[in-house]
């Protein structure tokens, strides 16, 4: 009686053992899946149709040179 009582808690957890290595290799295949997708997705490829750029950028008579100029220049434009 006693021996059946560990065979089935054996069996139990075999049985969740098995569930979670089953539910881990899908989400690990499924997470290399989308990985596969995203990496095939040309996101730096020159748009096509009626794309307009949102900055044009800023010719300025001289260059930024000083850390606070850069700073601001970063601050103000986000380039």
């Amino acid at each position: 009686m006693i021996q059946l009582k560990y065979v089935r808690s054996l069996c139990e957890t075999v049985c969740v053992f098995v569930l979670f290595m089953g539910c881990t290799l899908l989400f690990y295949y499924g997470i290399l899946w989308v990985s596969d997708e995203y990496e095939r997705y040309h996101r730096y490829d020159e748009p096509q149709g009626k794309a307009v750029k949102v900055i044009q950028p800023i010719h300025e008579e001289r260059a930024v040179t000083t850390i606070v100029e850069r700073l601001r220049h970063f601050y103000l434009h986000g380039e």
